[in-house]
């Protein structure tokens, strides 16, 4: 942390601009010792500032360099940033030259990183930069930008504030029992108080599990016998013509996959071999692959045919789905000849087309129905995130059950208090309060260099 480093944090390549970013206690001197213009060490802050990268009176390239002067910084260091032209060359060499003047290259997320440690950004917010960078959908990035701005985080500190005040309370009761001026914590008062931030942290629980949709999508395996139009309805998806559609049975033998936005979140289909009955060696593959994705989807479409009665392969295949699943009835322009049991099918059943323009339609609402998309679309997107986050909360939960548990059995106060601390202990590692080196090593180098 009393170094200083260098990234380049924009891609390298062939481009307009490329960015060299360098923080630390020596930042400024260093730039400055291969900037040729006004001196950067008198310079204003928050400024811009043209001149040219030089190496021995050579002009290495033409720059604008900003100087952000700590601790106002994403660092809380001083901070410069040098904007060169865009180009694996000239980009290497400025950052060669960075580097023999002293700074080291950073690791991974080494920027985020330092702002964490540096206590500029808490934990939810370091792990919602690297969202922001990777989100694909405009309520991904809805949600990055919201836990960026701190709301999940306010939300965690106040149950801990309130956590910490009830604790302060029962200490005073436990060694001060003689004053009469100070209020008596019952276990009515400890009850009342928990209660509440259980509801509350249930309610937050069960909403974030939409984040999971939000930033990983929705994996949906569409499966069936082959010929039954699986292909087909893949490409009306996806707008395009991405799986092969024959008239030849088994014509897809291995996966096809491809994402497609519905309302907004990202839905990533996997089309599967025909299963069915073969002595083809690859497509016996494929078939066992099809299974697979069955297993692993979190959405089954079985594709059956409108204007064929079902065979024992479709017949199979409705008894090893799933309950996440819907059966489509495809080619509803032809004849009906579907004979359905729906006295015994668990699953909804959508009639459609591939014909059509509208010809899909109706599953793509019976899969906004099944998700709740329009609740997701319409939220406030405060939602914890990640598996670690939610995984931290639904411990506090159970901990908090616990308290519950042991107040019906009246539990001493102070054993008790044991639990409360835990509880505001797990709430504080969700938002980088309590961590170890360990942890915040393995989060921060998933991030990209430069960032």
């Amino acid at each position: 942390m009393n170094d200083t480093i260098v990234a380049i944090s924009t891609a390298l390549g062939v481009g307009a601009i490329s960015i060299i970013r360098i923080s630390g206690k020596d930042a400024i001197k260093i730039v400055n010792s291969i900037y040729k213009g006004k001196d950067l060490t008198k310079v204003d802050n928050n400024t811009i500032n043209y001149g040219h990268i030089v190496n021995d009176n050579e002009i290495i390239d033409e720059v604008l360099v900003s100087v952000m002067k700590s601790p106002k910084t994403f660092t809380r260091e001083d901070i410069v940033e040098i904007n060169c032209h865009g180009g694996i060359a000239t980009t290497n060499k400025v950052l060669e030259l960075v580097l023999l003047k002293g700074a080291r290259l950073a690791e991974p997320g080494e920027f985020t990183k330092r702002a964490f440690l540096n206590g500029r950004i808490d934990l939810v917010e370091a792990e919602s930069v690297m969202d922001l960078i990777n989100a694909q959908t405009e309520q991904s990035r809805k949600l990055s930008i919201n836990q960026l701005s701190g709301k999940v985080s306010s939300i965690i500190k106040d149950f801990r504030q309130r956590l910490l005040e009830l604790l302060a309370s029962i200490e005073v009761n436990i060694d001060y029992p003689e004053y009469e001026d100070i209020a008596v914590v019952t276990n009515q008062n400890i009850k009342s108080e928990i209660e509440n931030i259980k509801l509350n942290l249930k309610k937050i629980i069960n909403e974030s599990e939409n984040s999971k949709i939000i930033k990983n999508g929705i994996k949906v395996a569409i499966v069936g016998r082959p010929n039954v139009g699986k292909s087909s309805i893949l490409n009306c998806f996806l707008n395009e013509e991405k799986a092969i559609v024959t008239d030849i049975a088994g014509t897809t033998r291995d996966i096809v996959e491809g994402q497609a936005s519905i309302d907004g979140i990202l839905f990533n289909f996997v089309d599967t071999a025909g299963i069915r009955y073969s002595e083809d060696i690859v497509e016996k593959i494929g078939i066992a692959k099809s299974k697979q994705e069955m297993a692993n989807a979190d959405l089954v479409l079985l594709v059956v045919n409108n204007n064929e009665k079902l065979n024992n392969e479709d017949k199979e295949l409705i008894t090893l789905l799933p309950k996440n699943a819907i059966i489509v009835v495809n080619k509803n322009d032809l004849d009906k000849e579907i004979d359905l049991d729906l006295t015994t099918i668990e699953q909804e059943i959508v009639f459609v087309n591939t014909i059509q323009t509208n010809g899909i339609d109706p599953l793509k609402d019976k899969i906004k129905e099944m998700f709740n998309l329009e609740k997701i679309n319409n939220g406030d997107y405060t939602y914890l995130s990640n598996a670690r986050q939610i995984s931290l909360a639904k411990e506090a939960y159970n901990i908090i059950k616990d308290i519950e548990e042991g107040l019906k059995n009246e539990v001493p106060t102070d054993l008790i208090e044991i639990d409360i601390k835990r509880i505001w202990e797990k709430l504080g590692e969700i938002i980088g309060e309590n961590y170890s080196d360990e942890l915040i090593d393995q989060l921060f180098s998933q991030f990209c260099l430069g960032k």
